[in-house]
């Protein structure tokens, strides 16, 4: 399985099909069917939901505002971290928000989540059927209209516990649900491939999707020429005209050694030294091509597709690994992974003893580029949520 995943991948960021060999080129007119039922059964569930067979659970219902943040293609979108960028910010503003998420992928991004956001008043609601367990949830806790003018001079002693803001995380193809702002993330680095639908290629949707964004952010920003970003302005431009756009990218803070994660280390500690980047994540280029930007001695690298759950199979290809890149090198090489990799099982992780296996901490930051600001990117979602903060 693991197999198939990355020769689809590989098809998928290939513009050009003559050029994939031919091993991979005869999967094309297989994929090339899949992908056309995959747009027939978009285009009726798309009518069914126009035309109200399918319900849609308005968010006055529910009583509080409703982010998505979502995107047009398979993972490495940074769809979850911008989810902890803006929990943490409304979490420190005074509202309580409510994260819901399908749970995709074993759960390894609700576990980073709520590690993340431990000791702050966002609470998690997982399951296929967000409008139902939102609604479960806000009947459990209660809700506060954070777009009535001093809702904060009336809380009561339960008031952090009342949601405030409802946040969906990966939710722009879940249309049961309405929502008050639509984030759309774009990968600045991978975009969108071949421009073909799924499975031949990675779009969940056409680009004419773009035209529900109500603001489109291209992520890993800083790892992009700026004619690249300019081009993707025109893109995003070409399918909604004037739709705001922002920049981000993932700025690393700290490691930990896996076994030791309350003891922080500084990033210095790969400075010269040879690595082994292992990930299962969305975008693993982006991850390579940071640490490689961080002084190490040689940068090596084992990917497997996004969610991938380590084996003993995995461990021992790793192990591999490690022993060729010490041979050459003379010294026992670091494994670095991701927090994502880290929350989808640490224990495996412990086996690659006596390698030191370290974790790469990131947060979400807005590039100034444009104008566009972290205080300018709050504001804007402030005013189109209509919210009311204590001053």
């Amino acid at each position: 399985m693991e197999k198939l995943r990355r020769a689809v991948n590989e098809i998928a960021y290939t513009h050009n099909t003559a050029h994939l060999p031919p091993h991979l080129r005869c999967l094309v007119p297989f994929l090339s069917v899949s992908s056309s039922l995959y747009k027939l059964a978009l285009s009726l569930r798309h009518f069914l939901y126009h035309n109200r067979f399918f319900q849609i659970h308005r968010s006055f219902s529910l009583g509080v505002p409703v982010i998505s943040v979502g995107n047009l293609t398979w993972g490495g979108n940074g769809k979850t971290p911008m989810v902890e960028f803006i929990t943490l910010w409304l979490s420190h503003s005074g509202i309580s928000p409510l994260i819901l998420s399908r749970g995709y992928g074993g759960g390894d991004e609700v576990n980073m989540l709520q590690r993340h956001l431990l000791g702050t008043p966002a609470k998690f609601g997982v399951g296929a059927n967000r409008a139902a367990v939102a609604s479960h949830f806000i009947k459990k806790y209660g809700y506060i209209d954070t777009r009535k003018s001093s809702w904060y001079e009336k809380l009561d002693s339960l008031g952090s516990e009342k949601i405030g803001v409802v946040v969906l995380d990966d939710a722009m193809q879940h249309w049961n649900l309405w929502r008050d702002l639509d984030i759309v993330m774009v990968n600045g680095l991978t975009l969108w491939g071949n421009l073909q639908l799924l499975p031949l290629g990675p779009l969940r949707e056409p680009l004419t999707a773009l035209k529900r964004a109500d603001v489109v952010v291209i992520h890993h920003a800083d790892l992009v020429s700026e004619l690249i970003l300019k081009d993707i302005e025109s893109v995003v431009q070409r399918n909604k005209a004037h739709v705001p756009i922002f920049w981000t990218k993932m700025d690393p803070t700290y490691l930990f050694e896996v076994g030791f994660i309350n003891a922080k280390m500084p990033l210095i500690a790969l400075h010269d030294a040879t690595i082994l980047c292992v990930s299962a994540i969305g975008s693993a280029e982006s991850f390579v091509k940071r640490i490689q930007k961080m002084g190490a001695l040689h940068v090596d690298r084992v990917d497997f597709s996004d969610h991938h759950a380590f084996h003993a199979r995995d461990i021992e290809l790793i192990r591999n690994r490690l022993g060729e890149l010490e041979a050459k090198f003379g010294s026992k090489p670091i494994v670095l992974v991701t927090e994502k990799d880290y929350d989808r099982d640490s224990e495996i992780l412990k086996r690659l003893y006596p390698f030191k296996v370290f974790v790469l901490c990131s947060t979400l930051k807005v590039v100034p580029y444009k104008g566009g600001t972290d205080g300018i990117f709050k504001q804007f979602i402030k005013d189109q949520l209509k919210l009311e903060f204590p001053a």
